[in-house]
């Protein structure tokens, strides 16, 4: 919630402002909506829900103005004018940017918060739903994995030639038929002939060609009895993404059959043959390496089929490391956020809109994390079109299309998404506001900042490799 400190002068500017006339004068004080949320709860067509922001706004298309959220709010905050509900506070924070008195409440502890309120007197009844901080704040978070030091990473592909679950992927950009100095030659050759060079002994080479068929890039060849590796110099580059061991796959396994075991992943396949469920877990990969493993299947013997088990999850071996001896790109790492972005944010409300975990609250130019949910995903960062939210996954989700459009029947002319836009893609027209579509990058931040629900969006976001 908002609130207004002792030096308040009862100047009404914060109240003039408010998009939903949740801002009244009280004692010559200006007061509004707890954003308790008791609304939200009462509300029996469902017209009330919380947003990015952690405010609550009225969907306008569903409320038939029953009146539950009047007779419940505990402050008398809440009316209804014309069948449309006003009163209920959406954190849009409109009134903090106008007036100097006005504080953001969740940066208060629960203590000012509450001898704030009760000096005024006008609890009925006394507040017991009201949220507030813990006690125990947890200022990081960390997180442990196996992953790739790119400065010394030369993109072979050895780590994920070896990785048991195939949660290592990598793409050389290196033309076909040219060493990449993988090192799979010298490790299946049986007389040990070949070497870490790439360059076979000739006096112990039996001609077996186990080299050949197990080169993945097709470099080596036969001529005059003698295997030949194509060596031509070319500067390796490429990317590499793995596993983050993050758990969050874990977290959405709706069967168990996917735990994270103090702090490694664990899977039994048996568990699937009762309730196969993986597609949660999967589509809610942050960087898309779960997946269905196509080699290995769980037998059903009552249905008599073949059910996928799952494939491309870190479980912590280590094999990827020991196997990059000489390179030593891949180590095992920790990984440790605070919680702060960028001023890069422009408030999309992405990061919020994605996390799993319900870790994120929006503000207008920052976010709020709640660091004791936080699993250092990476969902949040990986969809943060600016780059505001730190990262150490060469994967990116970037917005490719999508559909923008205001409801004018809903609009309340607030110029709420006029504001927020950081590419100017809202115009003003004869009082009303439009989509410029030619400029609207589907970013949502208009969207969230909305308090009537008045925008019809969709998004649709693509895969791509963005360096770290």
């Amino acid at each position: 919630m908002f609130l207004s400190t002792n030096t308040c002068e009862g100047k009404r500017d914060c109240i003039h402002k408010c998009p939903t006339k949740a801002i009244r004068l009280i004692n010559g004080r200006a007061f509004s909506c707890l954003t308790c949320g008791i609304c939200y709860k009462n509300c029996p067509n469902g017209a009330i829900f919380q947003n990015s922001y952690g405010g609550y706004v009225v969907d306008r298309a569903k409320c038939n103005g029953c009146g539950m959220c009047m007779h419940n709010c505990p402050t008398n905050n809440i009316t209804i004018e014309d069948g449309i509900v006003y009163g209920i506070c959406s954190r849009c924070g409109v009134c903090e940017e106008i007036c100097p008195n006005r504080v953001d409440g969740f940066e208060l502890e629960k203590e000012k918060q509450i001898t704030l309120i009760e000096s005024m007197n006008i609890l009925n009844p006394p507040l017991k739903d009201v949220p507030h901080k813990s006690d125990n704040i947890v200022t990081e978070v960390s997180r442990g994995y196996f992953g790739t030091d790119t400065e010394k990473c030369i993109f072979c592909g050895r780590c994920g030639e070896y990785c048991p679950t195939g949660a290592i992927r990598v793409r050389i950009d290196r033309d076909e038929g040219i060493c990449r100095d993988c090192r799979l030659c010298m490790d299946v050759c049986p007389n040990g002939s070949m070497n870490k060079y790439q360059m076979a002994d000739k006096n112990t080479c039996t001609l077996c060609l186990n080299c050949m068929k197990a080169c993945p890039n097709n470099a080596i060849s036969v001529d005059d009895f003698k295997i030949i590796v194509n060596k031509i110099k070319q500067k390796p580059t490429g990317s590499i993404i793995s596993c983050l061991n993050c758990g969050l796959c874990a977290d959405l396994c709706e069967n168990e059959s996917l735990k994270n075991v103090d702090g490694k992943l664990r899977y039994d396949p048996t568990v699937d043959i009762e309730n196969i469920t993986h597609a949660k877990a999967i589509e809610a990969c942050p960087i898309h390496t779960l997946r269905e493993d196509d080699e290995m299947f769980v037998y059903d013997e009552y249905d008599d089929v073949e059910l996928p088990a799952l494939s491309g999850f870190c479980v912590s071996c280590g094999k990827c490391v020991q196997v990059c001896d000489e390179v030593g790109a891949r180590q095992f790492m920790t990984y440790t956020w605070d919680g702060t972005v960028s001023e890069d944010c422009i408030s999309c409300g992405i990061c919020s809109e994605v996390c799993q975990e319900g870790a994120i609250t929006l503000h207008k130019g920052s976010i709020t994390v709640a660091l004791d949910k936080c699993i250092l995903c990476e969902n949040c960062a990986v969809h943060c079109p600016v780059g505001a939210i730190p990262k150490t996954t060469m994967f990116k989700r970037e917005i490719e299309d999508g559909f923008n459009f205001i409801e004018q029947k809903l609009c309340m002319h607030c110029g709420l998404c006029q504001n927020v836009c950081s590419y100017d893609a809202i115009d003003e027209i004869d009082g009303g506001f439009v989509v410029n579509e030619e400029k609207c990058t589907y970013c949502g931040a208009c969207k969230n900042a909305c308090p009537a629900r008045a925008f019809l969006f969709e998004r649709n976001f693509k895969d791509s490799i963005e360096g770290i």
